[in-house]
């Protein structure tokens, strides 16, 4: 019926706009206690013990702490080492300690004030540069999480042929998601001494894998239902289970349900934001302006734990040369611990941090050689038979050069690059643009989407339809509509006949996270799949009933053909689903490209598709005030395939405002360890108020194994923004900006120092 590559309205839509959609705030369950968390005071101490006031009426109040956890003290992701609750050492400002719960809100609050921490205090390390030599040890014998280093040909050796060496460094701070909904979950104890999450979350699979050594229960005692959730941005993969631990164990421990819910100010001071850090770029270039060696450096802020750091920094290494052609480059990339809230997921995942390093550099050599931006860029772009820094040849579906030919016809940023150049130095309003280009990866690294090996199920129902049962969860970016599509298309049926019920891991399989820009183009062709599967299976059955053989069968325009017979795909459900019960068919993931990769060298095919952007962002700059507003953005992304152009042009938008936020605006303050700006009165983000005028281009250059084409979006719009923005101001301003956000104190105190040094 066509339902690919049309704007279909979000089938999730109604619900949220009217209000019906059932948040887990909403729900309220008999019997039901609040939950509240006791955490440390201090970045770096010994506990001592817990101090209950002895005289305070604590009959009414379920009491956690570490010794009630019955399995492992620990929330798996990527290492062991993150407790949840602080057992002998405190390592970062609010961990989580003791918790307590009880069905009277304003005793819960009161009963906080009643509990001491006793502690002994140790030295903190909050720098994660001295933290690669200091003597306190966070983690391991050398404060280091990961350490990456990625080598093709010969950067020294070429460096030391080039005609020009350029170098560079660029700083950048944490950014916050500030998801719509706060972190929630609510946990049940269940009769047979299991336990029922229901939450909101991206990644299912990763609280029920989370919850099972820590409960020492098996997982089929252990089951997660995710409620609407609104929105993520990443920051929703990793906390719901330390969020969920705490909850289950006050529900096992009173035998009552606990709800948690966060109030924003403890959401901003407790949950991992987008890494901290600092990229260094030494770059050989020849006399026409061509990359012959890149050496690039990255360091990261992980934190106090681990928790997703490895990954954000493998991304962040295998983007750090950016979309451009070089045979010769060396990066090395560390991510360290320190005595801070951990960092964790945020969408682009490292690319942002990456592009912003890269495109900020590019825009140097261009200064360096007296070109444009947009030339210097056209000089460099990968092309198809390149190879990428972890020596990936490009085969197909590269669209980079034809979104940053977009970008420049529709900004006219020659014209206008050129003009700002030379625009009366005492001007009040200064203008200035800014160029950056990229690529994402789609999918997990490597041969991680084969590792995952993600399953989704399609299911005939009693109405005559299908149901898709998959742990991929609708977090506000469009999964259920763009899951609907593909069904529809793939069995030619009405989209009204498509059910997208939440992930619940009773009845969904592992689909892998919410992540990595791989919802529609991984587990979007799973749906695609398991519904040839379901076809398969459903002839399979009519041809037992009708007595025929199976190839007399045939399926087409939404109808099972055979012996003169038509039986539409909604009379063919119910007849099945009646006389045979459950009809489910199963798609699982399986390598279609033949990639090959070294996770220990970095080498080979990181990711199956990439998707390409190019942005250009106007700014006017008030020299009086500091404050830059932006005035126009066009951006153009190689996404593949639009299944639902109207979503797709949502997402780029959105993404873009997150970009430009970090770019400028959005800066997450710390002290001492702690964030002191935890209310969104002074932890700002960008508000419809700061839109400018956007122009999205979608191109599509299709992937052949994505579903109709598409490949990964999510995160592509937000690795590019606060490059083109910082390069913007800087054209404006007169003076670079290489560490973000450019806010309006950052701008005066430049423009001062430069009035100083003139």
């Amino acid at each position: 019926m066509g339902f690919i590559g049309q704007s279909i309205p979000r089938t999730d839509g109604f619900g949220k706009v009217t209000g019906q959609a059932t948040f887990v705030d909403d729900l309220c369950l008999p019997d039901m206690l609040f939950g509240a968390t006791i955490r440390s005071d201090e970045p770096h101490a010994r506990l001592e013990r817990i101090e209950w006031d002895p005289d305070f009426d604590w009959s009414s109040i379920v009491r956690v702490d570490a010794s009630d956890i019955p399995g492992r003290n620990a929330i798996f992701l990527e290492q062991w080492d993150q407790p949840a609750l602080a057992q002998d050492v405190i390592r970062h400002h609010a961990e989580p300690v003791a918790l307590i719960a009880c069905a009277d809100r304003e005793l819960l609050e009161t009963a906080r004030k009643h509990v001491t921490l006793v502690t002994r205090p140790l030295d903190p390390l909050f720098d994660p540069e001295e933290a690669l030599t200091s003597e306190i040890k966070i983690f391991g014998e050398d404060n280091l999480f990961k350490q990456i280093e990625i080598e093709k040909g010969d950067a020294p050796g070429a460096m030391k042929s080039a005609w020009r060496v350029v170098e560079g460094e660029y700083r950048f701070g944490y950014q916050e998601q500030m998801y719509i909904e706060t972190q929630g979950v609510i946990a049940v104890p269940g009769e047979d001494g299991g336990v029922t999450v229901h939450g909101s979350m991206q990644c299912p699979y990763y609280v029920l894998k989370a919850l099972t050594p820590l409960l020492g229960l098996p997982p089929e005692k252990v089951r997660i239902i995710q409620t609407t959730t609104g929105g993520a941005f990443g920051g929703k993969e990793e906390y719901p289970s330390m969020l969920a631990a705490h909850a289950v164990l006050l529900a096992l421990k009173s035998g009552r349900p606990v709800k948690m819910v966060y109030d924003r100010a403890e959401d901003i001071a407790v949950t991992p934001k987008r890494h901290p850090g600092v990229i260094r770029h030494r770059t050989g270039v020849d006399r026409e302006g061509h990359l012959l060696a890149q050496e690039v450096e990255i360091l990261l802020d992980g934190g106090a734990y681990c928790t997703l750091s490895p990954v954000v920094l493998g991304r962040a290494a295998i983007a750090a040369g950016g979309p451009y052609r070089c045979d010769n480059l060396k990066v090395l990339a560390r991510m360290v611990a320190t005595n801070k809230p951990p960092s964790g997921a945020f969408r682009g995942f490292g690319g942002p941090q990456a592009a912003f390093g890269v495109e900020r550099h590019m825009d140097r050599i261009a200064e360096e050689f007296g070109v444009s931006p947009l030339e210097i860029r056209r000089r460099n772009l990968l092309q198809i038979g390149d190879t990428t820094a972890t020596g990936q040849q490009l085969k197909d579906s590269v669209g980079i050069g034809e979104v940053l030919e977009k970008v420049a016809e529709i900004s006219d940023f020659e014209n206008r690059h050129r003009a700002y150049q030379h625009q009366p130095a005492k001007e009040r309003l200064r203008r200035g643009i800014g160029l950056a280009v990229c690529f994402h990866g789609g999918g997990f690294t490597g041969a991680g989407e084969t590792w995952l090996a993600s399953k989704v199920d399609l299911e005939l129902t009693s109405r005559g339809g299908v149901s898709i049962h998959c742990g991929s969860v609708e977090m506000g970016q469009g999964r259920n509509t763009v899951f609907s599509q593909i069904a529809a298309d793939a069995l030619g049926i009405d989209l009204a006949l498509v059910q997208t019920p939440p992930p619940d891991t009773a009845t969904c399989p592992d689909s892998g996270p919410t992540a990595a820009s791989r919802t529609t183009m991984v587990v979007g062709r799973l749906v695609s799949d398991a519904a040839e599967n379901l076809l398969a299976r459903m002839t399979e059955l009519l041809a037992q009933q009708a007595g025929v053989q199976l190839d007399a069968i045939h399926y087409g325009q939404g109808a099972f053909h055979w012996e003169g017979q038509d039986l539409p795909f909604g009379e063919a459900a119910l007849q099945l689903h009646e006389s045979c019960g459950l009809v489910r068919a199963r798609a699982q993931f399986v390598d279609r490209d033949g990639m090959v990769w070294d996770p220990q060298t970095y080498r080979g095919d990181a990711y199956a598709a990439y998707s390409w952007a190019a942005i250009a962002t106007e700014v006017e700059l008030d020299m009086d005030t500091c404050m830059p507003r932006i005035t126009r953005v066009v951006a153009a992304e190689d996404i593949g395939k639009a299944i639902n152009p109207l979503s797709v042009e949502g997402q780029i938008q959105g993404g873009t405002l997150q970009g430009l936020g970090y770019g400028a605006l959005e800066e997450v303050k710390m002290e001492n360890g702690r964030f002191v700006n935890y209310r969104m009165t002074d932890c700002l983000i960008p508000t419809a108020m700061d839109v400018p005028d956007m122009e999205v281009v979608i191109v599509e250059r299709p992937y052949q194994h994505g579903p109709a084409g598409a490949k990964g979006l999510g995160e592509l719009p937000t690795d590019l923004p606060a490059p083109a923005l910082a390069a913007a101001i800087s054209q404006a301003a007169g003076f670079r900006f290489d560490e973000i956000p450019v806010t309006p104190e950052r701008i005066a105190a430049r423009l001062t120092q430069g009035k100083e040094g003139a």
